[in-house]
């Protein structure tokens, strides 16, 4: 379908237009004309299908067809800075043509960001595209122009769930009139999904779009191997093979820390990046790599959603995902925009459970590389043996010294 059969404002298909969209993706053929029809949604669908376009287009166009008055008209609550900022940006493109003002908020910045956050959120903005926990803040002070919003927007729910801002969001909500048109969108639909949905929802379109596989470009191999072969093996694979772009994904800042120290000490063109690190470097760093300044960025899954980085020639999994979806979100990095791409997945032995469970979800095993010899001998690829260990519940009573 083609955007202009959309019905949207003819200033946002300049928008459209200029950026170089022409066909509505499935999310977004099946979102917007029910955001238009002010219909509350909940959504299945994860990044790359589309889905920031499909709610911010229709959003937008009522804004623009209301002719509202200088108040927050949309609140856009996201899980992370970096997805807060990409959303931003998007809008900037969409929006070009029109008159809509809009404003990225959240946490980590200098008290300089917060006062530049204070006067616009007191001022109004159109769109506010904000972290829950940076919001609240501004909320709790009394200023914050909300009284005549009438779109909420919430991306990513289920990884908000996960990094624990439930209680955030509720109390966000407190704030909000009780008259407004609702959107949820979630990579998954799990129970406290839907309990969340029910309780901010009204009367919700469901709308499913089913979880991608990987891009058939994208090569993918796994290596078994001992927990103390893998930085070896990471030096080997990136010593053998020219690659100008690579992210390698850890699944703790930890192991991000010690393997970038390691691979500085080996000579690569390398960077971390993880929540511990100030925002300005955070995004000098992402600035740098986007450049080709810098070759390699070992990263949390703070980079698996949410950052459109093109171009990328290698994924690295230094760790094995948490579960199927952070597995293909990780993968997408590379073979975008029509180029091909790599991933290479390290499996130590606590790890072949998990990665038999990815493995499933994506209906075929994935081939498994040859480890070089010089790095020993490697653990045979046979997950069903690693059952996890069943902890006891802790024992409340302190056991008597025996006299």
């Amino acid at each position: 379908m083609n955007f202009k059969e959309l019905g949207l404002d003819s200033r946002l298909l300049e928008g459209i237009e200029a950026i170089g969209y022409q066909n509505a993706t499935p999310v977004q053929e099946q979102v917007i004309p029910s955001i238009l029809a002010g219909k509350d949604i909940i959504a299945s669908a994860q990044t790359g299908t589309g889905k920031t376009a499909a709610y911010l287009l229709p959003i937008v166009h009522k804004i623009i067809a209301a002719h509202e008055d200088e108040h927050i008209h949309a609140l856009v609550i996201v899980p992370t800075r970096e997805l807060a900022i990409q959303i931003a940006q998007n809008l900037d493109g969409l929006s070009y043509f029109t008159s809509i003002s809009s404003i990225a908020v959240y946490g980590g910045g200098d008290g300089e960001s917060f006062t530049r956050e204070k006067k616009a959120l007191s001022k109004g903005a159109d769109i506010v595209i904000c972290t829950p926990g940076r919001m609240l803040s501004h909320l709790n002070l009394g200023y914050v122009q909300i009284k005549s919003l009438k779109y909420l927007i919430l991306d990513e729910a289920d990884r908000m769930l996960d990094m624990g801002f439930y209680d955030d969001i509720m109390k966000i909500k407190s704030y909000l009139p009780e008259k407004r048109q609702n959107l949820l969108f979630s990579a998954t639909m799990p129970m406290k999904i839907r309990e969340l949905a029910r309780k901010i929802l009204h009367h919700p379109e469901e709308i499913n779009i089913s979880i991608s596989k990987p891009a058939e470009k994208i090569k993918q191999e796994a290596f078994v191997v001992y927990e103390t072969q893998k930085l070896e093996l990471v030096k080997h694979l990136l010593q053998h093979h020219n690659f100008r772009s690579v992210i390698i994904f850890c699944s703790r800042k930890n192991h991000v820390k010690q393997l970038t120290l390691s691979l500085k000490k080996a000579k690569f063109s390398i960077e971390e990046m993880h929540s511990d690190l100030e925002q300005e470097k955070r995004e000098e760093v992402i600035s740098s790599f986007k450049n080709r300044k810098l070759n390699i960025l070992v990263a949390t899954d703070i980079l698996a959603r949410g950052i459109d980085i093109e171009d990328i020639d290698l994924v690295i999994n230094y760790d094995v995902p948490n579960d199927g979806e952070d597995y293909i979100h990780r993968i997408g990095r590379t073979a975008r925009a029509e180029s091909d791409g790599i991933a290479y997945t390290l499996i130590e032995e606590r790890e072949q459970n998990k990665f038999l469970t990815i493995e499933e979800l994506l209906g075929h095993p994935v081939p498994k590389g040859i480890v070089p010899e010089q790095l020993g001998v490697t653990p045979a690829y046979s997950p069903k043996k690693f059952k996890p260990v069943k902890r006891r519940k802790p024992n409340n009573f302190k056991k008597k010294k025996s006299s």
